[in-house]
């Protein structure tokens, strides 16, 4: 788990190995282990370590292969990279080094760019060719680790992170109207390849970019997700299901137990995560004394701010080493600031600060954690699913359940220059439109596993841990479960208040007090219902200076919402004021726009 970062020149310059080391001092909390840059001529890359597989110097970034005139700088962790190792070794191939960095390259030159098809695991990476002066980016199938580029003429830069390129300079920093149109509509989501800013791309999930030495670009899709039913589906049985779907869930757990250092898991005391804990009690790891975190907040009047009594349930009843954290109101505030710098791209989810305080607890005790992201969207965990099943206008039913207003409500919102055309919903009509999906509730599934997850839970996860070089292993998000989980008839996935088959399957294997519990999630209450010092906070950040130049709001709607934040919720639970304002202090705290 690193970042990266470099600069292509087209026109004849030098790539400026300044410029790459900026990006990389930005990045140096994704990898606090070792720093490397490396320059010649049109191309220069950085990159920043955090060791989880061979630790040793000889799997150090940038790294480069003579012999066969091939070079990466890799983000990420590829779980079958020992078998993979094997199928290389018996080609011929000679090793350096025992981690799975080399092994991509060896596997770039023995089957080519489609390489990243034998591929289990989370990547962002970049490879080039001495010889041709070629180029290759590519993202893993589910976009579980990020990559962003910009394009100026004659030169392209690319990062773990939108700020890094902001960092390096000479960037347009002007919002994009369409971005924000989905920011505040889709619910903070802003779809590759698009970001807030129009001089920054994001590389979309499961595609590689191939960059000539002229400048000339290629993309290709090399994986997507259907939602068809394979032969001999039609005869499977609600329990021939379960028990793929078990098998499935064993060997991504299993899979992501691959490292040099200890694993230890985030236990929010949900379903999803004490499936995870149960599968590697399962396994031996309990035995081993596997560390479990939990963390929980101040409650705010009738909401409840923890779910500690369901993770010590977990924790007590597989003997866990566990590590139970509370966060005050006095350190949740000073936290948001830090926390909105160590973002990406604006996201306006509560759990982001949540996932920022706990990993920097759960970093002074491990390198490497399994999470239980990603199951809602896989196994159809949310309240919007079922009216989806029978519906007649799958576009204007998703709409309702989920968009945060529409686009009759965001003339009300924005500044008439940045209103523009309802870039949500036509991305909505197009994505639901694509084939392999016939089923309205299929297309929802679709959209949210491969987009809105992406960018919202997977890369909240992301950043917020490796703000604290803390790696994040999200097993629903293996590949071959989520294919398998698009062919369960959607009936079974949604029976039981949603996740019935996961449900089902966690009665073979976790206390049933968790399963049949009302649904949570990780609960901040004072960034629903703004009040006391997080409004005043709020309130500095939309009245200074530059946020009433930048203008990006109509300004009695702002002050609307200052006047009474409580009476402005989102369907989905989340508050208008902190919608906006979240994206405001993530432009100043970046220092975009004039700051």
């Amino acid at each position: 788990m690193c970042g990266i970062c470099g600069e292509l020149r087209f026109d004849g310059a030098a790539a400026d190995p300044a410029a790459v080391g900026r990006m990389t001092e930005v990045l140096a909390p994704r990898g606090p282990d070792g720093s490397g840059v490396y320059a010649q001529t049109r191309l220069a890359v950085g990159h920043r370590r955090l060791k989880i597989i061979d630790l040793s110097e000889a799997a150090q970034q940038p790294m480069l292969d003579p012999a066969l005139g091939l070079g990466i700088v890799f983000n990420g962790c590829i779980y079958n990279y020992p078998e993979l190792r094997e199928t290389l070794a018996a080609k011929g191939y000679q090793f350096f080094s025992t981690g799975d960095t080399e092994v991509l390259l060896k596997a770039y030159h023995a089957w080519g760019p489609r390489f990243v098809d034998r591929l289990h695991g989370m990547f962002a990476l970049a490879l080039w060719e001495r010889d041709s002066g070629r180029v290759v980016l590519a993202r893993d199938r589910l976009g579980i680790k990020p990559l962003y580029y910009s394009e100026t003429p004659g030169r392209l830069r690319f990062a773990s992170s939108l700020p890094a390129l902001v960092a390096a300079g000479e960037v347009d920093t002007a919002i994009d109207p369409a971005a924000l149109h989905t920011y505040m509509s889709f619910h903070a989501v802003v779809p590759a390849p698009r970001t807030i800013l129009a001089g920054v791309r994001k590389l979309a999930p499961a595609t590689v970019m191939t960059i000539e030495p002229d400048g000339r670009t290629t993309t290709e899709t090399y994986w997507s997700l259907m939602f068809e039913p394979a032969p001999g589906d039609e005869a499977l049985t609600p329990a021939d299901w379960e028990d793929q779907v078990l098998a499935a869930l064993r060997r991504a757990v299993a899979r992501r137990l691959v490292a040099d250092v200890p694993v230890g898991v985030l236990l929010s005391g949900g379903l999803d995560s004490s499936l995870v804990v149960g599968l590697l009690a399962e396994a031996g790891q309990g035995a081993a004394g596997l560390k479990t975190f939990s963390i929980g907040f101040e409650s705010v009047g009738e909401v409840s701010g923890d779910e500690f009594q369901y993770s010590d349930l977990i924790a007590r009843h597989f003997s866990t080493d566990h590590h139970r954290i509370f966060i005050g109101a006095d350190r949740a505030l000073p936290a948001l600031v830090p926390c909105v710098a160590a973002m990406a791209e604006p996201m306006v989810s509560h759990d982001a600060i949540g996932f920022y305080l706990l990993s920097e607890e759960v970093s002074r005790h491990v390198r490497v954690v399994q999470s239980g992201q990603g199951a809602d969207e896989v196994f159809a965990g949310y309240h919007w699913y079922p009216p989806l099943v029978g519906a007649n206008d799958p576009l204007q039913t998703y709409a309702r359940v989920f968009f945060d207003r529409d686009h009759a409500a965001m003339a009300e919102v924005l500044a008439p220059e940045m209103l523009g055309e309802d870039a949500s919903r036509a991305f909505v009509e197009a994505a639901f439109a694509a084939p392999g999906a016939r089923r309205a509730i299929d297309k929802a599934l679709r959209l949210d596993t491969t987009v809105m997850l992406v960018d919202d839970p997977v890369k909240r996860v992301d950043n917020m841990t490796m703000a604290w070089g803390l790696e994040a292993r999200v097993p629903f998000l293996d590949h071959e479960l989520v294919e398998l989980a698009a062919r369960v008839p959607a009936e079974l996935k949604i029976a039981d208040g949603g996740k019935g088959i996961l449900k089902t399957i966690g009665r073979r294997l976790i206390p049933a007090e968790v399963i049949d519990r009302p649904k949570g999630y990780f609960p901040v209450p004072a960034l629903t219902y703004l009040r006391g010092p997080y409004l005043a906070f709020v309130t500095e950040v939309l009245d200074r200076r530059v946020a009433r130049e930048r203008g990006l709001f109509n300004r009695a709607y702002v002050d609307r919402l200052l006047a009474a934040p409580d009476e402005h919720i989102t369907p989905l639970r989340g508050s208008m004021l902190w919608q906006i304002a979240l994206l405001e202090l993530w432009l100043q705290t970046h220092r975009i726009g004039g700051v």
